[in-house]
């Protein structure tokens, strides 16, 4: 392990929009992170920490499901064409990002879905911006929001380290992806992610929670994983009660991230006898 370096920075991360704070950033092996974060519930790690092993490289496969036209039955959320299934997340107002090729350019404000899901089957492409500038956690940063409020991480990790919880596939702040398989920037790039919401008894108690499996690029990333609670910065997450479904949401965090042929399947939970 090299020498680590602590500095007080100005960083702006996954959650915080355009608020600015300090908070001392610890730099290991070439890694960005914090140590003065609460500790994960396994007791190994702090949330963001640089020590945390980086997951393993693997190079995907010529395409998976790229490009590929959706399933009958699906609900395509966006077709290259129009935002019509998409408002502003902060305003509620029209969509502002910007059309260009068949893919939408991330600008301005998160946005979010006009209708809302539960269970579900979901497919999106994205690309990075290329040349890739920045490093770390600034460089190609966007995200998807489950419900709006579970994040799977979308950054350009192709020769870039950072913090493995943040990592591309990441559950943000919780559980790193389990394979790092990224393709270079200006290549477009799938998540095909199967999420189950999490259930609440009558008092806002936690019953179950939630469950996502994350395959990028044909690669398995998270595999039925338990999300811990709302996904948020230099948090180990908490759960806040919410209803059934919840609206899907792409993150702008001041990077020009692509998307293209998005849509979802909601999925019945079946129970055998």
């Amino acid at each position: 392990m090299n020498a680590k370096t602590i500095f007080p920075t100005l960083f702006v991360a996954a959650l915080t929009g355009s608020r600015a704070l300090a908070f001392p950033e610890v730099t290991i092996n070439g890694v960005t992170g914090f140590q003065d974060t609460p500790m994960q519930p396994d007791g190994k790690w702090h949330v963001h920490d640089p020590a945390r092993p980086q997951p393993p490289v693997v190079t995907p496969g010529a395409s998976f499901s790229q490009d590929a036209a959706p399933p009958s039955d699906a609900i395509v959320l966006f077709n290259g064409k129009d935002l019509s299934h998409w408002r502003d997340k902060k305003t509620g107002g029209p969509a502002p990002w910007k059309i260009e090729d068949g893919a939408m350019i991330a600008a301005k404000d998160d946005i979010e879905t006009t209708n809302e899901f539960g269970d579900m089957q979901l497919h999106l492409e994205f690309c990075e911006p290329t040349p890739g500038p920045g490093t770390g956690q600034d460089r190609g940063n966007s995200g998807v929001f489950l419900m709006g409020r579970y994040e799977i991480q979308v950054l350009d990790c192709y020769h870039n380290k950072t913090y493995a919880d943040g990592a591309t596939g990441a559950i943000y702040g919780q559980h790193p992806p389990l394979l790092n398989a990224c393709r270079p920037p200006g290549e477009w790039q799938t998540y095909d992610i199967i999420f189950n919401v999490p259930h609440f008894d009558a008092h806002g108690q936690l019953l179950s929670p939630a469950y996502v499996t994350v395959i990028q690029n044909g690669v398995v990333v998270q595999n039925h994983q338990a999300i811990r609670g709302d996904t948020n910065w230099r948090s180990p997450g908490v759960y806040t009660p919410t209803g059934p479904t919840g609206p899907l949401a792409l993150q702008f965090h001041n990077h020009p991230v692509r998307y293209r042929n998005i849509w979802v399947r909601p999925v019945a939970v079946v129970n055998d006898p």
